[in-house]
């Protein structure tokens, strides 16, 4: 997997035209607490947009719209689409480039191996693409964008227990490597095991470790003894630092400050990760939970990320309890490179 594709997946930090996401809209989802998640929407879209991003919120329906732009007050655009859940990473196509121009990338979804069937997720990708004006490139396999993890130079990191899940395609390694180098441009692919405790996607990558530059990533350190990932932390360090990328550099590795051991409002052990920010133009913003970590956290990505202002905003809400929430930033957005 060495040569030089005919599509790219630009990194996140690369410059912008666009970043989508959408409003919270069906209470059934939420455990019938909608201002929850919307509160930390509203906070990430106000935080993107004071740094000059332009940031286009999907409302399903008369009532998010109303809501949405009540919240947002003119900061972001309001566009109107019908969309299962706000998993906009995973639901959404991952938008290229070719040599003929943008692309957006789609695959089918599965509900995440089946567990969280809404209508509207299997077509909002395409409806986006519409909307960006981009043409759409179909994929028939499933694929979510929050597996998968890119330098913008063909390096893509995964996990071995989302990709090679028989509730996604039933891929060997191989297969799977084949149709990243198909539909993303692949050059080389880093395996990592697993990600975290009760994660609802099978372990995402943009939980547990993220490309910041290229050849430079980040994960995150145990928070201490009772850190339930605290041995599969140390893994991803320890095969992040043992690998190479596409153009055969050794990477270095920087850790952050985990969350530790985070319990959510249904006394359940959640997947709460700084991991999960987002990279925009001028700024990151980072998941905080109210933990004694965000601090050290943020300050640690301040330092790595010396041209961009890095901000924590509250997640609480869209980490959410039992079957809702379960993700953060990152789940929820999807970038539009310029």
């Amino acid at each position: 997997m060495t040569k030089q594709p005919a599509i790219t997946v630009p990194a996140e930090w690369e410059p912008q035209k666009a970043i989508w996401t959408a409003w919270p809209a069906d209470a059934d989802q939420w455990n019938g607490d909608l201002a929850s998640p919307r509160a930390d929407v509203a906070a990430l879209v106000r935080a993107l947009a004071a740094a000059g991003n332009r940031v286009l919120v999907l409302v399903n329906g008369a009532e998010a719209e109303a809501t949405a732009g009540a919240a947002l007050g003119g900061v972001a655009e309001l566009v109107r689409a019908a969309y299962g859940d706000i998993w906009m990473r995973d639901t959404g196509p991952i938008f290229a480039r070719t040599p003929g121009g943008p692309v957006a990338l789609r695959f089918r979804t599965n509900s995440w191996g089946g567990k969280f069937d809404l209508p509207d997720d299997t077509t909002i990708g395409d409806e986006m693409a519409r909307l960006a004006g981009t043409p759409r490139r179909g994929f028939d396999f499933v694929l979510e964008g929050g597996a998968v993890e890119h330098d913008g130079q063909g390096t893509v990191l995964t996990t071995r227990q989302t990709l090679l899940n028989p509730n996604r395609n039933g891929w060997s390694k191989g297969q799977a490597e084949a149709a990243l180098v198909e539909a993303l441009g692949a050059r080389k692919v880093i395996w990592i095991d697993e990600g975290l405790a009760n994660d609802h996607t099978d372990g995402h990558i943009d939980n547990i470790a993220r490309f910041i530059a290229p050849g430079r990533v980040v994960c995150q350190v145990a928070a201490g003894d009772d850190d339930p990932n605290a041995a599969t932390l140390e893994a991803i360090a320890a095969t992040l630092a043992a690998a190479t990328d596409a153009e055969g550099r050794r990477l270095e590795v920087i850790r952050i400050p985990g969350v530790g051991r985070y319990r959510n409002a249904l006394g359940e052990i959640s997947p709460a990760s700084h991991m999960n920010f987002i990279i925009a133009n001028g700024v990151v913003v980072v998941p905080v939970y109210g933990t004694a970590s965000e601090s050290a956290a943020i300050a640690a990505l301040q330092a790595v990320f010396a041209d961009r202002k890095v901000i924590g905003v509250p997640s609480r809400g869209l980490l959410g309890a039992g079957d809702a929430g379960g993700g953060s930033f990152h789940c929820i957005t999807q970038q539009e490179p310029a």
